[in-house]
């Protein structure tokens, strides 16, 4: 307890002082010890994390020694969200980790990685500093082509992240898979190189592609998303899993007829295998639930291409606005 409470202060104040003076000093000589032991534990759960995903690459018959931890080579970057995805970047390498309200500043260099929600990102370009537009990364999930392009941004940094983290300061779920074991991750642009980094920091595997190779693993990913959420909502699936599993011929269908209505509407060419691959990413990630959301973001693309070209996915879609499974009205 306190040993100069206010009447020993009255009576022997220079003592009282004295007290207080080692006290002081005290804690002062205790900080770096109480420092180090949050480094060495931060140390042991980054040391722990990437055994984890060891025996989980093992587990699954291949390696993750193709993604190396350590962060001596990771360029600093500034990151928006502390969220999930964005607390797990921050955990790997030196960064400037902004929060919600706070803004980028004007005079930063490097990437900005951009790890919020699909809803926040008008906001966070539209306070960006002019400047700094240019370094702006994207990592959301869904369709970003034609939104970005009405900012001026079309050329921006942006990555696939097959990743799955479940919660804050959770172990991340690398999406290597059986039939790609170098990875499912992609990025594109100036900054691609630095999240590589970053991710291989975190013993993660990520593939820098071209402009034009981008954009038909961009669309599988969208498909991904868009059919496995959609024939799970709709067949009342927990999990992307139980989706595969048991309406894997509806889920062929989907994804086939989009692979064919893309290639029509864009004038792009898939690499042979995309139900295959869509497929073995469902095995990593089998416990994702499925729900229909951010629609304008994910399934209004196929939805938009019309009945004629994608009719087995409009037609889950009408099944789930008639079963109330969605949270809003279709166009």
């Amino acid at each position: 307890h306190n040993v100069c409470d206010s009447d020993t202060q009255q009576q022997h104040p220079v003592v009282c002082l004295l007290v207080m003076k080692i006290n002081l000093l005290i804690t002062t000589l205790l900080s770096p010890i109480s420092a180090w032991t949050t480094l060495s534990m931060m140390g042991s759960r980054s040391a722990t994390k990437g055994a984890n995903r060891e025996a989980w690459a093992e587990a699954r018959g291949f390696s993750a020694l193709g993604a190396t931890g350590g962060d001596d080579n990771v360029p600093f970057a500034t990151i928006i969200g502390a969220g999930r995805i964005g607390s797990m970047l921050a955990e790997n390498g030196e960064c400037l980790l902004v929060k919600r309200g706070e803004t980028i500043p004007a005079d930063g260099t490097g990437p900005i990685f951009i790890a919020t929600r699909n809803d926040s990102l008008e906001g966070i370009i539209d306070t960006c500093p002019e400047n700094r537009r240019k370094d702006l990364m994207f990592l959301q999930n869904g369709y970003l082509d034609g939104f970005l392009a009405s900012k001026g941004l079309a050329d921006n940094s942006q990555c696939l992240l097959f990743v799955a983290v479940t919660a804050v300061g959770a172990d991340p779920i690398d999406g290597i898979t059986a039939v790609n074991p170098e990875g499912l991750t992609a990025a594109t642009g100036e900054h691609a190189a630095a999240l590589q980094a970053r991710l291989n920091a975190a013993g993660m595997k990520c593939n820098i592609l071209t402009a034009e190779a981008y954009k038909p693993a961009m669309f599988e990913k969208l498909m991904w998303i868009s059919t496995y959420m959609l024939v799970g909502a709709a067949k009342e699936c927990s999990t992307v899993g139980q989706a595969g599993e048991e309406h894997g011929d509806l889920v062929e269908q989907v994804i086939n007829e989009s692979v064919s209505a893309v290639s029509a509407k864009e004038g792009i060419a898939f690499p042979d295998g995309t139900v295959e691959r869509l497929k073995a990413y469902t095995d990593v990630v089998a416990s994702f639930p499925c729900a229909v959301k951010e629609f304008e973001w994910r399934n209004q693309y196929f939805y938009d291409l019309g009945d004629e070209a994608c009719p087995v996915h409009n037609g889950l879609l009408r099944e789930c606005a008639e079963k109330g499974l969605l949270s809003f009205e279709l166009p």
